[in-house]
């Protein structure tokens, strides 16, 4: 899947956009947390830290970690102030 990072993520995770594998949400966001530690510090169990929202496909923001995720699939990891 396409994952693309805007703001503070971007900032965090040092790039703007990569290619990942994952089957689940939470899967993700581990995987974030393993490659880009300082990302990392954003991740708490239970998924983003409250100042980060993540978009799928456009369509709407998710936060369930057991959500599934598919290999077309987009996500966008922004802060949740975003855009006022």
């Amino acid at each position: 899947m396409h994952v693309e990072f805007l703001g503070i993520p971007r900032e965090r995770a040092g790039v703007s956009d990569l290619e990942i594998d994952a089957s689940t949400l939470g899967e993700l966001f581990r995987e974030l947390s393993r490659r880009y530690p300082a990302f990392g510090d954003l991740i708490t169990p239970a998924g983003l830290h409250r100042s980060l929202a993540a978009n799928l496909n456009g369509d709407a923001f998710v936060s369930d970690v057991s959500m599934t995720l598919r290999d077309h699939d987009r996500v966008l990891i922004l802060s949740a102030d975003a855009g006022g």
